[in-house]
């Protein structure tokens, strides 16, 4: 049987909307194993000046919880 878990983290980046997703799975990954999606619930910028100066993403990253057998 697979279980899974979500947990939802925001991410950014100067360069691009799939830069900041990729800046998500990068910092999750340091710290959980197993991911298996990242689903983007929403994105949005930051502008100044009439520029783009910062892509937002908030997601949710979707990873496998390890089964360990029982001794």
């Amino acid at each position: 049987m697979s279980v899974l878990k979500v947990i939802e983290i925001l991410g950014n980046s100067t360069v691009s909307f799939e830069d900041a997703v990729q800046n998500v799975i990068n910092e999750a990954s340091k710290s959980v194993r197993n991911i298996k999606s990242v689903y983007i619930q929403d994105m949005s910028v930051a502008v100044d000046n009439n520029q783009i100066t910062e892509y937002r993403v908030d997601a949710k990253v979707t990873f496998g919880i390890l089964d360990e057998e029982p001794s």
